[in-house]
């Protein structure tokens, strides 16, 4: 007695311990710069960034695409999935129970030296059966622990599509202002270039000019006309592609209300590099997948090693219904398995492993640099965009002051049409630049907010319904 409850006792000693279990997870990046090239001490960034924009279009849409958006909603299901398979290898750390009830009746004949005996019967059963395997070496709880950390870096998965979403929402928000600015610029312009055709016109029946004047002009009206469509078809494009960000059919009527792009704010506070590492869903889900990584080399490691499992029956049987729980029966039994010869898969499944966990330590080294590149990229974009948005606004001024130069001349008769018809095209293709820096600009700030993270996104809601009913 004392010998066998020794053996249980070292049994549930060794099932404490897991001596394959990795360290504790630790930041395998350490050449990050202290601070951004272009840092400077600027207003927190704001959580709902798209909030500074200060449109409740804006915030509607992205509310509406956090709920329908179908990448987020796979997102949702692949959680689910991740979840279930965590619950699924957590169940193997408890015994499991099966109830199992069987009978037959039966009926023979025995030919006996040229006599026939028939014999007849029935056997009934009624029992449960349970098996546990002893966790010996960890095995189950390495797997366990894995699936927990790829459930949890499913979640964080979730947080970088509804960023990614929020993000394309906005930049699609802002390219369909300006698209509506362009038209609205080139309907301007080819109102003047109208007026200027209708004095060349004049000009050449008082024979004052050529014919080739009006010509020109003519041509610089058709080239603005022209561009009219492709900026409708950009503005109908966009519509579509943000019916479907939003979840919805690419005809369904959806349209953005704003004329105007909205004005840019100070440059958010962008901390130092190495807060990324909290602030990014995407970095946290890499750190994640590296340290379930290292749990499935433990698995694989203690799947080499010998298991036990304990199986016990206890039920009744009998010959007859009526006497079924008159005889009982209790069953239990132990097996000790060990691999001896497997042809190497077992050491093979062990360097899979760990190359898997090699795998992950670059993609998260990978993800981390990208992260920084991001930023750095975001704030490099804004400061030369800003700067050369100065330099086109003193271009415009020039252009428009050259114009009323050349046009005074003409009218004077000291020149001839073409350094009109130059300083008009140049002063109408700085106007529509302007439009689309400017568009370049805020779009340059939404990558910057995505790129610096946050915590909205961990916020959201599972929802019921991932697909609504037909």
């Amino acid at each position: 007695m004392t010998q066998i409850l020794f053996g249980l006792m070292t049994i549930f000693i060794l099932v404490g311990c897991n001596p394959f279990a990795p360290a504790l997870p630790d930041t395998p990046v350490d050449e990050l710069p202290q601070q951004y090239s272009l840092f400077e001490h600027q207003a927190p960034a704001p959580d709902r960034w798209w909030q500074s924009f200060g449109d409740s279009q804006l915030d509607q849409l992205i509310n509406q695409a956090l709920a329908g958006n179908f990448s987020i909603q796979e997102a949702w299901a692949r959680l689910k999935q991740a979840r279930a398979v965590a619950v699924k290898s957590g169940a193997l750390m408890y015994p499991d129970l099966f109830l199992e009830a069987d009978g037959n009746v039966y009926r023979s004949q025995i030919d006996t030296g040229g006599s026939q005996t028939r014999l007849s019967g029935e056997n009934y059963g009624l029992g449960f059966v349970s098996s546990y395997e002893i966790d010996l070496w960890g095995r189950i709880r390495s797997q366990q622990e894995a699936d927990l950390l790829a459930a949890q870096a499913g979640r964080q998965e979730l947080s970088t599509a509804a960023m990614t979403v929020a993000a394309d929402i906005a930049k699609n928000w802002i390219n369909s202002i300006a698209v509506k600015a362009q038209l609205r610029l080139l309907e301007q312009q080819l109102e003047n270039n109208q007026t200027y055709l209708q004095l060349v016109d004049l000009r050449y029946r008082k024979a004052m000019v050529s014919s080739l004047d009006v010509y020109q002009q003519r041509q610089v009206v058709e080239q603005t006309r022209s561009l009219i469509p492709q900026y409708q078809e950009q503005e109908s494009l966009l519509r579509h592609e943000l019916a479907l960000l939003l979840g919805k059919p690419p005809g369904s009527a959806v349209a953005v209300s704003p004329t105007d792009l909205p004005t840019l704010g100070p440059l958010p506070e962008t901390g130092i590099p190495a807060d990324l590492l909290a602030a990014r869903p995407d970095i946290r889900s890499a750190g994640l997948r590296l340290h379930a990584s290292r749990w499935r080399v433990a698995e694989a490691r203690a799947n080499r090693l010998p298991a036990i499992r304990l199986t016990a029956v206890a039920g009744y049987d009998s010959g007859g219904l009526e006497q079924l729980f008159d005889n009982w029966l209790l069953n239990l039994a132990g097996n000790l398995s060990a691999p001896l010869f497997d042809g190497g898969r077992r050491v093979a499944e062990v360097d899979r492993a760990r190359a898997v966990a090699d795998e992950y330590l670059i993609a998260y080294r990978r993800v981390v640099f990208t992260a920084v590149k991001e930023v750095e990229d975001a704030l490099v974009r804004e400061n030369k965009q800003r700067a050369h948005l100065e330099i086109l606004a003193v271009q415009i001024d020039t252009a428009r002051r050259a114009l009323e130069e050349a046009g005074r001349r003409y009218l004077n008769g000291v020149q001839d049409y073409l350094p009109v018809l130059t300083q008009l095209l140049t002063l109408q293709r700085l106007e529509q630049d302007r439009i689309q820096r400017r568009a370049d600009l805020l779009i340059s700030r939404i990558n910057l907010y995505r790129a610096l993270g946050g915590g909205w996104a961990d916020e959201l809601v599972e929802p019921d319904e991932l697909v609504a009913p037909s």
